[in-house]
């Protein structure tokens, strides 16, 4: 499996992310966001495409841990982290393409940037302690 709903399958995500070496796609939303609720489908069948990357649902208000200090002004929002660091965190239009796009780039070579949370695998090492 490669797609995780922290709500629900916290447990199984810590167990995912211990002996996973590639990208993390993380989308942070709210289950009050219409707009995210529309745009979980695509994130899921996404990641039902490329099973190689491992695909989080994080509910910022039910999962906040897996924010770190970090705030969210705006949804969807998506991380991506590769194994050296975040490539890519901020708002992203509600359009699959998109973030496809952004995964395309980061395999052929994205700089990683300061911002952002901290390694989800660290992040659900904590909320699950």
């Amino acid at each position: 499996m490669s797609f995780y709903d922290a709500q629900t399958q916290l447990p199984a995500l810590a167990g995912a992310l211990a002996g996973h070496d590639n990208l993390v796609v993380t989308c942070y939303c709210a289950a009050w966001c219409d707009t995210c609720s529309e745009y979980r489908p695509s994130f899921e069948t996404l990641a039902a495409q490329m099973p190689e990357l491992l695909f989080v649902w994080v509910d910022i208000e039910e999962n906040e841990a897996l924010l770190g200090d970090e705030d969210i002004e705006n949804f969807p929002t998506v991380l991506v982290q590769s194994p050296a660091g975040n490539l890519f965190f901020g708002p992203m239009p509600p359009h699959i393409e998109h973030l496809q796009r952004l995964l395309q780039s980061a395999a052929t070579g994205l700089a990683v940037m300061d911002a952002g949370p901290a390694a989800m695998k660290q992040l659900v090492a904590a909320a699950t302690k």
